[in-house]
């Protein structure tokens, strides 16, 4: 039998799991020297709260997981003489993958006529969720691990994703942004847009002035990049500030009309912990990111 895994830098929840019983990795953030697991301990991730202790200050880290706890997702699943299909987010942005292949060998000598497969999403959050959601389709339809990967790795780069951050101190501390221009963007009130590249990694592409004008300038790249936009899934994320997500809906069924299948979302945790409060970003079906 074949084993969905997924992880909760996809921004995904485990009431979209339950049914097919799929697996979740839960990838930590640290604040004041304690360690966090998204989803292990709860269902629920209160993101208003969250997002109000980083307004107030709190800066959080994150770490990558160690081997030991890749063996301890994968192997009651190899036991069980399960294969396991594993959807993640982009190697590109982490060195956690190579915690996971170490446990991978490890765990290949134990269980030789075990199978492993993998996709690289090159992408997180919204950009990770989008694709998950074409994978649990795969997978609730039946499809083989070898036809999952064809399809959604056929597709990995079809997937846009661009987005804003109201306050860039999160970005200048992870290197996304320089330090100069997070803070004169903040002063002078312009805000970069940024993407999810092909290479996986996130870069600034864009700035805008205003709010209003850097929603219009996404959505200009929807116009710009989109393919059957209408036929597929959009996905919204934000961390924390759902006026802005009103507001581009708003422009985007300007553009598309109101039959459209949105799904909002809340950007988890640990990737939340590099990118702060008051983003807000779109993913839809794109002929290039």
């Amino acid at each position: 039998m074949l084993k969905l895994f997924v992880d909760s830098d996809s921004d995904v929840v485990p009431s979209e799991l339950k049914e097919l019983d799929i697996k979740m990795i839960s990838m930590p953030y640290i604040i004041d020297g304690v360690t966090y697991f998204p989803f292990k301990d709860s269902d629920e991730f209160d993101y208003k709260a969250f997002y109000n202790s980083l307004r107030k200050g709190v800066m959080p880290s994150t770490c990558a997981l160690s081997p030991l706890d890749y063996i301890n997702y994968f192997e009651p699943v190899f036991k069980n003489g399960d294969d396991i299909i594993y959807v993640h987010f982009s190697t590109a942005m982490t060195g956690t993958f190579n915690a996971m292949n170490i446990a991978l060998q490890e765990l290949k000598e134990k269980y030789p006529e075990r199978k492993f497969w993998e996709v690289d999403l090159k992408g997180i959050t919204i950009n990770a969720y989008i694709q998950v959601l074409e994978a649990i389709d795969l997978y609730k339809a039946g499809k083989s691990g070898p036809e999952m990967v064809e399809a959604l790795e056929a597709e990995v780069d079809h997937w846009a994703t661009y987005f804003y951050a109201s306050d860039l101190r999160f970005f200048a501390r992870s290197g996304r942004v320089s330090n100069f221009k997070a803070i004169m963007g903040t002063i002078i009130g312009l805000h970069p847009i940024l993407n999810m590249a092909a290479t996986g990694m996130m870069g600034s592409v864009d700035k805008a002035r205003g709010r209003k004008g850097t929603l219009l300038k996404i959505v200009d790249y929807m116009k710009k990049l989109g393919d059957d936009v209408q036929g597929h899934r959009i996905v919204i994320g934000h961390s924390d500030a759902m006026d802005e997500v009103n507001e581009l809906i708003g422009y985007i069924k300007k553009e598309y009309g109101d039959n459209l299948d949105i799904k909002i979302v809340n950007v988890n945790p640990t990737a939340g912990s590099h990118c702060g409060p008051g983003n807000v970003g779109v993913a839809f079906h794109a002929k290039q990111r």
